[in-house]
């Protein structure tokens, strides 16, 4: 075998342990309830898999993996249609467990989801600003934020900030009706190495602090 057709076959091996590794993580999620995280999975696992019967020329192994995938994809649709249906209800609470140096979790992966057409506002409390990569003191803080707001303006976004000695929760608002808790607040990612490492731009590729993420709708936080 040449060292060409040994790297591919060496690819090729590493792409459907991946894929299979990531759909037993789906299928563990399902079976724990936690359906978000499994949807997450399946997705993934799914693509994985589609890549590895594209790749593969064994055809056993192409009907094995086809089938699979078609269990995956009727799985995953039901658990789109369970999510959906909680939402519509108000008893959607997703819950995102962020391990100690974990990464994946950058502010666009968490938010994205609940960032569509109908939001409009945005309300964000973190009582914990205080070290020099967030802006630490109070002539920094507004430098920075008046900065941030000049930049925002330019994209039509406009900044209100207000400050409080009283707020102790951390929470994200959306006028939508979703709301997000994270145990940290928005400073779960760990300081950069330096500006030349990884993950100092891409903040998918920036290790976090262990921390929590609990979403809910306010209609699921409604007292009766």
């Amino acid at each position: 075998m040449s060292r060409a057709g040994g790297d591919a076959a060496a690819a090729a091996a590493a792409l459907e342990r991946a894929g299979v590794e990531t759909v037993r993580r789906a299928v563990e999620l399902d079976l724990a309830s936690r359906f978000q995280e499994s949807l997450m999975c399946y997705q993934e696992g799914i693509d994985l898999l589609l890549q590895v019967v594209k790749a593969t020329k064994d055809e056993v192994k192409k009907q094995h993996y086809r089938q699979k995938i078609s269990e995956y994809m009727t799985r995953a649709e039901d658990i789109k249609k369970h999510i959906e249906k909680e939402k519509q209800d108000g008893k959607y609470h997703k819950q995102i467990k962020i391990d100690e140096n974990a990464t994946g979790f950058s502010y666009e992966k968490l938010f994205q989801e609940y960032l569509n057409e109908i939001v409009t506002e945005v309300w964000v409390e973190d009582p914990y600003i205080r070290h020099v990569h967030q802006g630490s003191g109070k002539i920094q803080q507004i430098s920075s934020l008046e900065e941030i707001k000049q930049s925002l303006k330019n994209h039509g976004v406009t900044l209100n900030v207000s400050f409080s000695s009283s707020i102790h929760d951390r929470e994200i608002r959306f006028n939508s009706g979703w709301m997000i808790k994270i145990g940290r607040g928005l400073d779960y990612f760990k300081k950069p190495q330096g500006r030349f490492s990884i993950g100092y731009c891409d903040f998918d590729l920036r290790p976090c602090h262990k921390t929590t993420v609990d979403v809910f709708h306010t209609k699921h936080t409604k007292k009766t």
